[in-house]
């Protein structure tokens, strides 16, 4: 019979079967592997190629600096021969020489762009341009010695701009005559296959340079292909008019007006011409020389003394600024469009302001560059392209922000100077409103127009933002500008001083009457705050003044608190002006401060009250805050008596638990304990109490009481903190003071609190109670008995501390384990407890 085997030998044998099928299997896959390796055929690798060094310039590159140091070396020379060896030779020699060596320079680029070298023949073509200027001196230095330098060289730099550009163009119209010839014969030119190879190799064919050189020169359809003549004759072209004013001594006018002639002229030219270079080099001159025109005839405005002068000057800016206007309405780009439209309504507001400068008093002078900035904005309703519209307005608007940078001053003293008024407080009444303000500050000249100004720019903002996007912007500096039109104009026409406080007072009632309507709007409760703060530093000259403005701001901030939305401003505002109320008529009455302060007090109570009926949370947090800062300042009032200080601690602590009555407030009773026991410190100090169980008793009971509150709600609240903090305010300072006591009742009443302490703990089993009271209990024992422990000490020999020492060491190390397994119960227990 066969034998069956029992489950667990038959596992047994599965096992073993399994691991061999294990190994057999890595071998197979590793005798595999090497199969297939040695069967791949070899992969052959390339050698790496060594890294060619790529040459570090272009072959353009070396051409073209090697052409231009050729130009600039043969340019030199021939000064060089002008100015050294000109002498050498006679008129017949001289003429030749230079002649000859011109007419070269200039024709060769002609048989040069026929074989495609362009980059030679431009440097030739400079050469030659510079040879020019060097028959004009010489034919200034020989034949025309005595005729005067600037109108010669005037004439000169005229001639050379019109030959150049003759030059420049007669060399495209060849170059076009030869191609054509060219295409209609089909025969190409001698050197075709070089000119293709250079241009393969150099990359200066003409489908290189049809970028530039391929525009049409002055619209006349001719091809230009040489870059040179054409600028150079532009940068001729700035010198005739300007050298022959100079030169005529036609004066300023004469000059400026020559310098922004020929602005227009570059001007006329960078729009016109279709070259890039030409256009580059024209827009540099028209902005260098209009800039410096410009410049100059607004100098000669700001400097003239009539009319006349004025008036002559003002043509001169209205011709820099049609330039810039008309360069802005051909402008391609609109960023330079816009930017040069700008500049062009800036100038023409400085033509019309500077005559109206010198026919108008002084300070009529930034109202009327004002008039004209405003003025301007006439042409934003004009068919003019959207850039220079857009341009314009915007010098309109700097016009309009300068003159209220110049009005701020004024706005800035109006509204600080009541401050430095302060001192001293009831000084009497002064005659005006700017007295008031002022005081010994120094008055802005000119000044009375400020509010004409500020009017003016607050008028244009609220009829250009009727129907725009930024319409309720708008609005805001409307409204902020027209606030301070009326709130600097008693001091501007110097109106009495209760004219001042009434028109303060009226602006801030008709401030608070628009935020009711346009809620919620912070600028007008921001206008309203600060016109109330200049009012009431204001009415601090004169005592029934104070006593009234400050009576009408806390009932009518206390009106407008009563709205929904602006309470979280003047709810605070009200509270505020109530406590300078307070101190006002305590000071009236001739109470003094720590008297004062009871009724001070009253604000606090009133935001309490307050604040548990306002259902808005920011206003009913403002005004708990505006509360506890009215009760700092009763603090601060009683600080030189400490019993009255003493009373109102208690009274704020009285204040702020009632507010921790309130379910949402029940944190505020931390600050009442602590009002409380600031109170019992300050009253003991008042009597000369010296204890300090005195100052840590009424400390130690409440916060006991909480702890144990605490626990009783939560269970699982530790003994160290609902008792370790109490006992410790009590304990720790009456331990120190123990220490230091050498009387015997200080000890023995710590210790006998100590130890009910100690034994309290291990009553109900709480750790806190049990370690606190045990260790002051020790420590104070310890104090005690220290001057019989000195005292045994040193009747004691020597060898006695060493040796007791030893034995205390044989003593713990002979019951280590056995004290480690005590401290670790006395763990355990201690754990156990709360």
């Amino acid at each position: 019979m066969t034998q069956i085997p029992s489950p667990a030998e038959e596992l047994r044998l599965l096992d073993a079967e399994l691991r061999q099928l294990d190994a057999r299997r890595t071998v197979l896959l590793t005798r595999r592997a090497w199969l297939v390796h040695a069967l791949r055929p070899p992969v052959w690798t390339p050698p790496p190629v060594p890294a060619t060094r790529r040459p570090e310039a272009t072959a353009p590159g070396v051409q073209n600096v090697l052409l231009l140091l050729g130009g600039i070396l043969l340019t030199i020379a021939a000064v060089a021969f002008t100015l050294v060896g000109w002498g050498h030779l006679g008129i017949t020699g001289r003429s030749l020489v230079l002649g000859t060596v011109t007419l070269a320079a200039l024709g060769a680029p002609v048989p040069l762009l026929r074989r495609g070298l362009r980059s030679t023949a431009e440097s030739l073509a400079g050469l030659g341009l510079a040879l020019t200027v060097l028959d004009a001196y010489a034919l200034y230095a020989v034949a025309l010695p005595r005729t005067d330098g600037l109108g010669y060289t005037a004439i000169a730099s005229a001639v050379l701009a019109v030959v150049w550009a003759a030059y420049g163009l007669t060399v495209g119209a060849v170059h076009r005559t030869t191609d054509a010839g060219t295409a209609a014969t089909g025969i190409p030119e001698p050197s075709a296959a070089g000119a293709g190879q250079q241009q393969a190799t150099t990359g200066t064919g003409p489908r290189a340079a049809d970028t530039d050189r391929g525009r049409q020169a002055a619209g006349t359809g001719v091809r230009v292909p040489l870059r040179l003549p054409l600028p150079a004759a532009v940068v001729a072209a700035q010198f005739p008019l300007l050298l022959w004013a100079v030169a005529a001594a036609a004066g300023a006018h004469a000059i400026t007006a020559a310098l922004l002639v020929t602005a227009a002229f570059d001007a006329v030219l960078a729009l016109r011409l279709p070259s890039k270079s030409v256009r580059v080099v024209a827009a540099a001159g028209a902005y260098g020389l209009g800039g410096w025109g410009t410049f100059a005839a607004g100098w000669l405005s700001w400097t003239a003394a009539g009319p006349s002068a004025a008036a002559r000057a003002a043509a001169l800016l209205l011709l820099a600024a049609s330039i810039a206007l008309t360069a802005a309405w051909g402008a391609p780009k609109p960023g330079v469009a816009t930017g040069t439209a700008t500049a062009g309504g800036l100038i023409t507001v400085v033509a019309f302001g500077g005559v109206l400068r010198t026919s108008l008093p002084g300070e009529w002078t930034v109202p009327g560059h004002l008039a004209c900035g405003i003025a301007l904005l006439a042409v934003v309703r004009t068919g003019l392209p959207e850039p220079v519209r857009r341009g314009v307005a915007l010098a309109s608007g700097c016009v309009q922000a300068l003159a209220v940078a110049w009005a701020l001053p004024v706005v800035v003293i109006t509204l600080l100077g009541p401050v430095g008024a302060v001192d001293p407080v009831w000084s009497g009444a002064p005659a005006t409103a700017r007295d008031a303000v002022a005081g010994d500050l120094p008055w802005p000249p000119d000044a009375v127009t400020a509010p004409l100004v500020l009017a003016l720019v607050a008028a244009v903002l609220i009829v250009a933002g009727r129907a725009a996007e930024w319409r309720p912007r708008a609005l805001v500096c409307a409204l902020t500008l027209t606030w301070a039109t009326v709130f600097v104009l008693p001091a501007t026409l110097e109106l009495p001083y209760l004219v001042g406080l009434s028109a303060h007072g009226l602006t801030t009632v008709a401030l608070l009457v628009y935020a009711r309507r346009t809620h919620p709007a912070p600028a007008p409760l921001v206008l309203a705050l600060l016109t109330s703060l200049s009012l009431a530093f204001l009415a601090l000259a004169s005592e029934p003044a104070t006593l009234t403005v400050l009576a009408a701001l806390a009932a009518l901030f206390a009106a407008a608190a009563l709205r929904p939305g602006p309470g979280a401003v003047t709810a605070p505002a009200s509270l505020g002006y109530a406590t300078a109320l307070a101190c006002a008529a305590g000071a009236s009455l001739g109470l003094r401060p720590q008297h004062i302060a009871l009724l001070v007090l009253v604000v606090p109570v009133v935001a309490a009250l307050s604040a548990a009926r306002v259902d808005e949370v920011p206003t009913r947090v403002s005004v708990e805050v505006a509360g506890a800062v009215a009760g700092l300042v009763a603090i601060a009032l009683t600080v030189a008596d400490p019993a009255m200080l003493a009373t109102v601690l208690a009274l704020c602590g009285v204040i702020a638990a009632g507010t921790a009555v309130r379910e949402d407030r029940r944190p505020v009773g931390y600050a009442a304990t602590a009002l409380f026991v600031m109170a019992a410190w300050v009253r003991l100090a008042a009597w000369g109490v010296g204890s300090p169980e005195a100052y840590t008793l009424p400390v130690t009971v409440p916060a006991l009481l909480v702890g144990a509150l605490r626990r009783r709600r939560d269970t699982a609240v530790s003994s160290w903190t609902a008792y370790a903090p109490g006992l410790s305010v009590t304990l720790v300072p009456s331990l120190l003071a123990a220490w230091g006591d050498a009387h015997w009742p200080r000890p023995l009443l710590l210790g006998a609190a100590a130890l009910a302490v100690t034994l309290l703990g291990a009553r109900h089993r709480l750790q806190a109670p049990l370690v606190l009271g045990g260790t002051v209990l020790a420590l104070d024992a310890l104090h005690e008995l220290a001057p019989y422990i000195v005292q045994v000490v040193d009747a004691l020999p020597r060898w006695v501390p060493p040796a007791l020492a030893g034995l205390v060491l044989l003593a713990l190390g002979a019951t280590y384990e056995q004290r480690i397994r005590d401290a670790r119960r006395v763990r355990e227990v201690l754990g156990r407890m709360g």
